[in-house]
């Protein structure tokens, strides 16, 4: 039988390489979404289309703060963490403007 702190340290470890995991699946969806942005601000550019679009980035805020309160994520967490992403999308697209 192990002792209480050996078994935190293993416990510990376990969460930990889970997190490490979900980092590395966080960073590569990502990517994968910025692979999108990338071509919808390429394809704006193309039809001179405004690099931002508020209309949609207010549903995607609401469609997002839902989902957080539906997984039980603080809702205000996930609307900063949508309103980040969007900002350097929109600043990616101001980019393939000029």
């Amino acid at each position: 039988m192990t002792d209480p702190v050996t078994r935190a340290a293993e416990v510990l470890k376990e969460h930990r390489e889970s997190i490490d995991r979900l980092d590395a699946i966080l960073v590569y969806t990502l990517a994968e979404r910025f692979k999108h942005t990338q071509s919808v601000g390429r394809l704006k550019a193309e039809h001179d289309l405004p690099p931002s679009d508020p209309a949609r980035e207010a549903r995607q805020i609401a469609r997002l703060e839902q989902l957080a309160h539906d997984a039980n994520l603080d809702p205000e967490f996930a609307k900063k963490f949508l309103t980040f992403i969007i900002s350097e999308v929109i600043r990616h697209h101001e980019k393939l403007q000029k």
